[in-house]
């Protein structure tokens, strides 16, 4: 089976670029009710996963940082501590299933490395779930 029968394509899903602002994707993770959130870049490529601790260690090490001089500070300043690997979308669920088990979603990329969309574990877990027969 391939991984793109789960794929939450792009267009559904929160996500945000390398260029906003920690208070911007401050706000998308409170308004979408995220711990982590996929990053893009310019190109449209997968950069990386900004958690809500990154942006709790960047508030601790900075001095003065305050939610005014947020709006300063980009997301590519932020040093990230959560690493979600990306799959290519024709990949099959074995090649994924590791990665899922560590990560609430798998960042999805097509040949060219451009962000298409992610696979939630919940929504694996639920498949397998109610696919088990004894």
């Amino acid at each position: 089976m391939e991984i793109s029968s789960f794929l939450l394509p792009k267009d559904q899903v929160a996500y945000i670029t390398s260029s906003m602002s920690m208070l911007e994707a401050m706000e998308q993770l409170e308004q979408h009710h995220y711990t982590a959130i996929p990053i893009i870049d310019a190109a449209g490529k997968y950069v990386g996963t900004l958690s809500e601790g990154d942006l709790l260690w960047k508030l601790k090490r900075t001095p003065g940082l305050t939610f005014e001089t947020m709006r300063e500070v980009q997301i590519s300043d932020i040093q990230r501590h959560v690493h979600n690997e990306s799959v290519f979308v024709r990949a099959q669920m074995e090649d994924m299933l590791t990665l899922a088990a560590d990560q609430n979603f798998v960042p999805v990329i097509d040949e060219e490395e451009v962000f298409i969309g992610i696979i939630r574990r919940k929504d694996i877990i639920e498949y397998y779930t109610s696919n088990i027969t004894d």
